[in-house]
C-alpha cells in the first residue's frame, strides 16, 4: 500500500472509531461513495478493533505491528510485569499483568497505544479514557489503578482484570432464567446511569463490553469511544 492511500485509510479508520458502532457502515457509505477499495480496508481494520480476540489478517496485518514487544510475558511496564496477552484491537493492545514492584500482590488489565498507532486524534482518545475512567468509581465499572507511560513514551493505563466471560455467553451458559437475566440487566443499567450521571455517554454498548465473571459479578468495560 503506497503512503497516501495508507494516510487516507488512516484518516477514515481514525474518524469511524469515533462513529457508534451500528452507524459505522453508513459512515462509510458517506465517506467513500466511489472508494469502494479504501472502505473494504477500512471495515477490515473496523472489524479487528471490534473484535480483540481476533488475530488480525490481510490489510490489518500488513498496516500494523501486530507483534509489540511489549506484550511479551515479563515485560515490565511501570511497576506491572507482563503475564500474557489478552486481546489485541486496530489501536491498542490489552495484557494481563501482576504487580512487579514487590510492594503488594495484584493482577491487572494493562491497556496500552499500540506503535505506529500514537496519531494525535488517538492519543487524544486514550487519554480521554483514562481520564473518563479516573471519574467513574462504581462496583460495577471496572475501575482504574494508574496510568502513565512506557520506556518509549506510549502512554498506557492500568484496569481492575475481570476474570469473566460476555453476559450473553454467561446467561447461556448458566441457563439463566428470564427474571435472573433481567436482574443482571438491571445492573447494568446501574453502572450505565451512574456513568451518565458523571456525564459520560459509553456509545459502544455490547455483550462483549460487559463481562460476568464466576461469582456473577457484572462488569462494564471499554469506555474507548465514550464521551
Amino acid at each position: 500500500m503506497d503512503s497516501k492511500r495508507w494516510e487516507r485509510v488512516r484518516e477514515v479508520f481514525e474518524r469511524a472509531l469515533e462513529v457508534p458502532t451500528e452507524e459505522r457502515s453508513a459512515f462509510l457509505s458517506r465517506e467513500c461513495p466511489e472508494e469502494p477499495d479504501i472502505q473494504e480496508e477500512v471495515e477490515s481494520l473496523l472489524h479487528a478493533d471490534e473484535d480483540p480476540e481476533e488475530i488480525l489478517s490481510g490489510v490489518a496485518a500488513d498496516s500494523f505491528d501486530v507483534l509489540d514487544p511489549s506484550g511479551r510475558p515479563g515485560t515490565r511496564i511501570g511497576p506491572w510485569r507482563i503475564v500474557r496477552e489478552l486481546g489485541v484491537g486496530g489501536m491498542g493492545i490489552v495484557c494481563l499483568a501482576e504487580r512487579a514492584d514487590g510492594q503488594f500482590d495484584q493482577r491487572a488489565a494493562i491497556k496500552l497505544v499500540r506503535p505506529g498507532r500514537d496519531s494525535a486524534s488517538i492519543l487524544a482518545r486514550f487519554h480521554a479514557e483514562r481520564q473518563i475512567l479516573a471519574q467513574l468509581d462504581h462496583p460495577n465499572i471496572a475501575r482504574l489503578l494508574d496510568g502513565g507511560a512506557t520506556d518509549d513514551g506510549r502512554p498506557y493505563f492500568s484496569l481492575e482484570y475481570v476474570d469473566g466471560v460476555p453476559i450473553d455467553e454467561y446467561c447461556r451458559e448458566h441457563h439463566l432464567s428470564v427474571n435472573e437475566r433481567v436482574d443482571l440487566f438491571r445492573t447494568v443499567c446501574s453502572a450505565v446511569h451512574h456513568a451518565h450521571r458523571n456525564l459520560v455517554v459509553h456509545r459502544d454498548l455490547k455483550p462483549s463490553n460487559v463481562l460476568v465473571d464466576r461469582s456473577g459479578n457484572v462488569k462494564l468495560l471499554d469506555f474507548g469511544i465514550a464521551k
